[in-house]
Order: structure tokens, then C-alpha cells, then sequence
């Protein structure tokens, strides 16, 4: 798994993989940048405060917030834009380092647009649950990881499966390597906690998964 996860990262940079990125990296700055503002619109709009200096502590306050709730959209804005290039980052990795296996087959675009919704909303059900852990010192970051562990082993690892066999097959073998894929998981959502690189999760954890997917359906050590 770990041979797997080192091999993912070392080519999340590589150029075929850059321009996703950057795609990427700008779909989710847009979408931090508009919460951002609609935040400090909504406040500016129903909070009038008499003094100037009320004005600016509460500027300041809603700005710190803020950071605190992008931080918290990170996961579910990642889920979202996997969504989007999944496929194109799997083609990459089908005709590169497999080229003589039988590719992946993209999802069909229903298909892909029904997981990518369900991806989403488990994912932000789940953080709501570990936002709520909050309140319970010591557990908010067992939860943080135990959550998203799981949800993101669960997700990636199925599209990487669903590229070669039927869905329900994808959750039976999913389900039959619960441990590693669980394990593997925790590998993403310690990516996703570190900022800056948690820009490139979706991309490293689409690659992660298809090698490992690999690896366990060959049959070879892990």
C-alpha cells in the first residue's frame, strides 16, 4: 500500500498531470474566493454596528471564521472537483503505467454525475459529524481522520474499481479488502489535512487507488 502511495505522489507533479491541476487549483480558489465574499457580504448586509471600531473587531472576527469554514470545505469541494476529473486523471494512469492491461472504462455520464453527487454529500454529512465532535476535546482530530478515512478510502477506491467491473461488484470487493482500503484512506485524509497539498488529494488519491486497486485484483503483496 505504502509502495503504492509513494508511487501516486511522485507523479502527481509530472507534466501530463499539471494541467489538471491547474484546472483544478482554479475551480477551487474561485469557490473558496466566492464563499469568502458572500460571507463577508451577508455580515456587511444584516450586522450595523454604531462605531466604527465595532465595525472592523467584527471585520476581523467574520475573517477568522471564515477561515475555520473554507477550512471545513476543503474535503467536500475536493470530492466535488474529483467528480469532475477522475476519469481523465484514470486515462493518464491506464495508458501509462498499464498499457498492456485492458483500460478503465469511464463511467457513464449519469452514472458519473449520481457519484459524484452521492461522493459530495457523504462527505459533507460526514465532516458535519466530525464538526460537531468539536465540542469534545481530544476527539475532533481522531474524528477529522476516522471520518474522512474512511469516506474517501470508501469513494476512490470504488470509482477506481467501477472502471472494471460492474458497481455492485465494486462494493463487494471494496468491502472484502475493508481493512487496506480503510488504511489507504487515512493516507488521503492526512494529505487533506496539510494545507497547500491538500490541493492535490483528489488528483493523488485517484491515482493512489487505481495502483492499488491493481495490485489487489493481481493479487500481489500489499
Amino acid at each position: 500500500m505504502f509502495q503504492a502511495a509513494s508511487r501516486a505522489m511522485s507523479q502527481v507533479f509530472e507534466p501530463p498531470f499539471r494541467s489538471i491541476f491547474w484546472k483544478m487549483m482554479g475551480f477551487t480558489i474561485g469557490i473558496l474566493a466566492a464563499i469568502w465574499i458572500a460571507l463577508q457580504a451577508g455580515v456587511a448586509a444584516f450586522i450595523v454596528l454604531p462605531y466604527g471600531w465595532m465595525e472592523t473587531a467584527l471585520s476581523v472576527l467574520t475573517g477568522i471564521g471564515a477561515v475555520f469554514v473554507l477550512g471545513f470545505l476543503i474535503a467536500p469541494i475536493s470530492a466535488l472537483l474529483a467528480g469532475l476529473f477522475q476519469d481523465d486523471i484514470a486515462d493518464i494512469v491506464d495508458a501509462r503505467d498499464y498499457p498492456g492491461e485492458r483500460p478503465g472504462r469511464a463511467l457513464p455520464v449519469g452514472q458519473a454525475v449520481v457519484h459524484t453527487i452521492k461522493f459530495t454529500g457523504v462527505v459533507i454529512l460526514g465532516n458535519i459529524f466530525a464538526l460537531l465532535l468539536l465540542l469534545i476535546p481530544g476527539v475532533n482530530l481522531v474524528a477529522f481522520f476516522l471520518v474522512n478515512g474512511y469516506l474517501l478510502g470508501r469513494e476512490f477506491f470504488e470509482f477506481a474499481a467501477m472502471r472494471f467491473m460492474p458497481p455492485e461488484g465494486a462494493r463487494a470487493f471494496r468491502k472484502a479488502r475493508a481493512g487496506t482500503v480503510f488504511l489507504a484512506g487515512l493516507v488521503i485524509a492526512g494529505l487533506l489535512a496539510v494545507p497547500i497539498l491538500n490541493l492535490v488529494t483528489p488528483i493523488f488519491a485517484t491515482i493512489f487507488m487505481l495502483h492499488l486497486y491493481k495490485r489487489l485484483a493481481s493479487g500481489a503483496a500489499i
